[in-house]
C-alpha cells in the first residue's frame, strides 16, 4: 500500500481517503500542519497507487491498515477519515479495541461522515443496474458535470465534487461499494469510548447534518466543529481551518 508522507515529527495523524480519492486527499493540509505533526496519507488498495487487495473485502482491507498502524509505531496517533473513509477509520479503531491497542489511537476526526447509505450509493450496489447507473452518472465526464453543477450550493464555486471519478475505474469504485456494504449499521461502532471530533462544512448534505443526530446518541463523548466557508469538501475549501480543528484541544 502506497503511502505520502507530509510534514516530519514525532506527532502522527493517519489519513483515509473516501470513495473516489487517494493520498491527495489530504495534501491541501500539508502547508497548515502543526509543528512537529507527520501525516501518513495512503492509497487505499486499488486506489492512487496501491494495487488492488488480495481480495475485495473490508477483513482484507482492514489488515493492511493494521499492518500499517503496526510499522508507524508511535502510539497514540490520530486518525482521520474522510467522508466514506470515516468508516474505515472506525473499522480500524474498533479492530484494535479488539486486538487490545486501544491506546493506539490518541482520537478519532470524522470528516463530514455519513451515518447510513445515501440512496444513490444503495443504487450503485444493486447488482442489476448499478454498473450501469454508475456508468451513466460519475463513470462519464458528462455525468460528472451535470452532478457538479446540481451540487452547486454544496461546494465553492472554484471545488468540483466529483474530479476524483476520472481517475477511478467503474470496477474499483463498485468493489468499494461492496466493502462498505458489509457494515450493516454504524451502530456497530457505539461501544467505543476514545475521543471522536466530527468535523463538518457549514454548507455540507443534509445527510450528514441529520447523521450528527445518530452519532451524538451513540458517543455521548463526541464534539462537533463547523468549518465555516465550505461543503462537503473541508479538506479541500477550508484546509487551514480543518488543521486547526484536528489540533486544537477539547472544548
Amino acid at each position: 500500500m502506497y503511502v505520502e508522507r507530509y510534514g516530519a515529527g514525532p506527532r502522527l495523524w493517519l489519513g483515509l481517503h473516501g470513495w473516489s480519492g487517494d493520498h491527495r486527499t489530504f495534501e491541501p493540509l500539508a502547508r497548515y500542519l502543526p509543528e512537529g505533526v507527520a501525516l501518513y496519507a495512503p492509497d487505499l488498495p486499488g486506489c492512487g497507487k496501491s494495487p488492488p487487495p488480495g481480495s475485495w473485502t473490508l477483513a482484507s482491507i482492514l489488515r493492511q491498515l493494521l499492518d500499517l498502524v503496526a510499522r508507524l509505531a508511535t502510539p497514540p496517533i490520530v486518525v482521520i477519515g474522510n467522508c466514506s473513509g470515516a468508516i474505515l477509520a472506525l473499522c480500524l479503531a474498533q479492530q484494535l479495541r479488539r486486538q487490545g491497542r486501544s491506546g493506539a489511537i490518541e482520537r478519532l476526526v470524522l470528516i463530514d461522515p455519513f451515518a447510513y447509505w445515501p440512496w444513490y450509493f444503495r443504487v450503485f450496489a444493486s447488482p442489476r443496474i448499478g454498473r450501469y447507473a454508475f456508468a451513466c452518472s460519475f463513470g462519464n465526464p458528462v455525468g460528472r458535470r451535470l452532478i457538479n453543477l446540481a451540487l452547486v450550493s454544496k461546494r465553492r464555486a472554484d471545488t468540483d465534487l466529483t474530479e476524483g471519478f476520472a481517475g477511478v475505474s467503474t470496477d474499483v469504485a463498485l468493489a468499494w461499494l461492496r466493502i462498505l456494504r458489509e457494515i450493516e449499521t454504524v451502530h456497530v461502532f457505539a461501544d467505543l469510548d476514545l475521543p471522536v471530533r466530527i468535523l463538518h462544512g457549514a454548507r455540507t448534505f443534509e445527510a450528514v447534518r441529520r447523521s450528527l443526530y445518530v452519532f451524538r446518541k451513540m458517543w455521548p463523548q463526541l464534539e462537533v466543529r463547523v468549518i465555516e466557508g465550505a461543503g462537503h469538501l473541508p479538506l479541500r475549501e477550508a484546509p487551514q481551518q480543518v488543521a486547526a480543528s484536528i489540533e486544537s484541544e477539547a472544548v
